[in-house]
């Protein structure tokens, strides 16, 4: 099987990166792993002419869309800046649309089931992710499964900041996050297997995608 890390941030050290190192040990050595840092990439801002197939998407856009399609699931590690993802993860979803959407209405998704995995860190705590942060990237998984993928789970490490205003790699003086996310990382491993093997994903998963498709149908019905 197929896996294909995405890491958002920017810095070095990076404490999303590093998250994403210790989920994909935790993945362990059956799968081929693809490890892409957004920042070393350079991809052009989206416009409606790269949802023309004869238009130009880039050397590096075409690598990552051969990735992304042929891989058996992604994880995608970002930090949250400003209540948001970084601008180039924004950037690179509205750019998928190219790819992830079929080209005659732009409304169904064709990422099959893929299943996908976040993991967030920011300076709040965690009771700021469930109150407040989770609501303000929620456009990441909703486009994941717009395009057809599913969000097999979410990890968010709070207070990645030395102090106030200090910033810094934190996480990697965290035993229990680490051991959470190596755990989360074999787990994403069994069902990625599961579903390259079988096409299926796990029963929660996959009442998760009839309600979600269910809710589009309706909307094309209603006319919305």
């Amino acid at each position: 099987m197929k896996i294909l890390l995405l890491v958002a941030g920017t810095n070095d050290p990076s404490n999303s990166d590093f998250l994403a190192d210790r989920f994909a040990e935790g993945i362990g050595s059956g799968a081929e792993l693809n490890k892409i840092r957004l920042k070393d990439l350079s991809i052009d801002h989206f416009q409606m002419k790269y949802y023309d197939a004869a238009t130009d998407q880039g050397e590096d856009f075409r690598r990552l869309q051969e990735l992304v399609q042929k891989s058996d699931g992604v994880v995608i590690a970002s930090p949250i800046w400003n209540f948001g993802v970084p601008g180039h993860l924004k950037n690179l979803i509205d750019r998928m649309g190219s790819f992830c959407l079929e080209p005659e209405t732009r409304s169904l998704g064709m990422l099959k089931g893929k299943p996908f995995f976040l993991i967030y860190t920011g300076g709040s705590p965690y009771p700021a992710w469930t109150g407040l942060q989770r609501r303000t990237v929620s456009h990441l998984p909703v486009s994941i499964r717009y395009f057809g993928g599913v969000v097999i789970g979410t990890h968010y490490e709070g207070r990645c900041t030395k102090g106030k205003g200090q910033f810094g790699m934190v996480v990697d003086c965290r035993a229990d996050s680490i051991a959470s996310v190596k755990a989360q990382g074999k787990h994403f491993a069994e069902v990625v297997k599961t579903f390259a093997e079988t096409g299926r994903l796990p029963f929660r998963e996959r009442f998760l995608v009839w309600l979600f498709k269910t809710g589009q149908k309706l909307k094309r019905r209603l006319g919305l």
